[in-house]
């Protein structure tokens, strides 16, 4: 198979809506990382690794093994994750109730906070999108995103 041409090749790549979305979520995650640190600064660096994981955790908890699995990657590279993130006092491992052999990670009172204070960052972000792009077009993109995940978790 003959392969693309550059342009071509990106041509293609913008003509998915899911791609482009891909795309965005990695740059607002890659601006907001680098804010979250200027503020830690000296603190330990978060990295695309640690918030790859937040979506799947709670304060309830989950399984480090289902998150692997919904990532994608190994037990091993998820607990070391999670050693990390113990470490900072950003979770915490619980016996699950429903199998003693299981462990449960959760969000420590820390872990949720830095969540409240991550999600203002993420809010500073979409404000200074809002600026560029126009109110109205962001409310939509809000919309928009709330019919898909609607959509999406309906077919799971």
């Amino acid at each position: 198979m003959k392969t693309l041409d550059p342009k071509a090749f990106e041509a293609l790549k913008r003509q998915s809506v899911a791609q482009l979305l891909f795309k965005c979520a990695r740059i607002v995650n890659e601006r907001a990382i680098a804010r979250v640190n200027d503020k830690l600064s000296p603190a330990p660096a978060l990295r695309a690794s640690h918030t790859a994981l937040f979506p799947h955790l709670s304060s309830e908890g989950v399984r480090g093994a289902d998150i692997a699995k919904k990532l994608g990657v190994t037990k091993q590279a998820v607990s070391q994750l999670i050693t990390e993130l113990e470490e900072w006092g950003v979770v915490e491992q619980v016996p699950d109730p429903a199998d003693g052999r299981a462990k449960l990670v959760r969000f420590t009172k820390k872990g949720e906070q830095g969540m409240v204070q991550g999600i203002a960052v993420l809010r500073e972000l979409e404000q200074e999108l809002a600026d560029k792009i126009g109110k109205r077009r962001m409310q939509e993109l809000h919309t928009a995103l709330l019919a898909l995940e609607k959509a999406l978790l309906e077919e799971a």
